[in-house]
């Protein structure tokens, strides 16, 4: 999956501008940036987003200037072997195809950024299709030709059961991560907006307030509380849901005594089974700052389909 959040919010404060979109649609050995990676460009010189970790970003702005002043949409293709490749290519060694297209009805149409936006808002994904051949992107696939289709997934959510000092750590990170993130905490001492700035607070009692976020393959829900009251309720809802990943934090001991309590109150061992308790990867954390980094990389490790510990 390509994190192209900040190049969707570009798109809507700039909707109307003359723009054009960089799109990596091949990738070859160690290429720095996967398939579906955005850049967007504007006609005044400001971009957003990468398609190559800055190697070749410089002859995407070129090229998008030209695309915007008319010039037809074209497949730029950069790697190593090419003569130019310490100026516009790719010195590690990996081979990327990227597409420049207008943001416009004949290349990439600016609606195409509000069905976007509107099906992530909604917790859904969305597939544009793009033939190849005319640098044409709709929703409708395409027949014939050479096509690249991008998904683009809901947008990541973190949702943090229990307003203690590690979620303060972990809120700070998973924002710096680009994934929104909400505080749930019936203790209005605890949930302050002095202790979470910049974080969506939740007061509601931790199994109402999952459930009303509704958590999806997008979602990662972790409980810090170590009150039973609060993170058992949170975890029961959680583990009913398709959350990515369902953390819980605890000793060994404290988790096998949760099992025993979450399978009485009628959880399945399946079930029981998607806790990662003690939650986060082991890397000796010492703190709240380094448990809360265990957590993330757990976290984003189950985004990515792999396994963490």
């Amino acid at each position: 999956m390509a994190d192209n959040d900040t190049v969707l919010t570009a798109a809507a404060a700039w909707k109307g501008e003359p723009m054009a979109l960089a799109t990596v649609v091949s990738t070859w050995g160690s290429a720095p940036r996967p398939r579906g990676s955005h850049m967007l460009v504007h006609a005044d010189g400001r971009f957003e987003g990468s398609v190559s970790g800055g190697c070749v970003e410089g002859d995407i702005l070129d090229t998008a200037a030209k695309v915007i002043a008319g010039a037809p949409f074209s497949v730029q293709k950069y790697g190593v072997a090419d003569d130019s490749a310490w100026e516009v290519g790719l010195p590690c060694g990996g081979e990327i195809a990227v597409m420049v297209q207008p943001v416009s009805a004949e290349g990439f149409d600016p609606e195409l950024f509000d069905r976007i936006a509107a099906a992530r808002d909604e917790g859904k994904a969305l597939t544009v299709t793009t033939d190849l051949s005319t640098g044409h992107s709709d929703l409708r696939p395409v027949e014939t030709g050479e096509v690249f289709a991008n998904r683009y997934d809901p947008p990541r959510r973190l949702l943090i059961v229990g307003a203690v000092q590690i979620a303060q750590s972990l809120a700070a990170l998973a924002r710096t991560l680009g994934i929104e993130t909400i505080v749930i905490d019936p203790r209005g001492r605890f949930l302050t907006g002095e202790r979470f700035p910049d974080v969506q607070l939740d007061d509601r009692w931790p199994d109402d307030a999952v459930a009303a976020w509704k958590p999806g393959p997008a979602t990662a829900v972790v409980t810090l509380s170590h009150d039973t009251k609060i993170d058992d309720p949170a975890l029961i809802a959680a583990l009913r849901s398709d959350a990515a990943y369902v953390g819980a934090l605890g000793s060994r001991k404290s988790h096998a005594a949760r099992l025993d309590r979450l399978a009485a109150a009628g959880l399945s061992p399946e079930q029981l089974a998607r806790i990662d308790g003690p939650v986060g990867i082991d890397i000796g954390a010492i703190g709240p700052s380094e448990i809360a980094l265990s957590i993330a990389a757990a976290m984003i490790a189950a985004f990515h389909g792999k396994a963490g510990g």
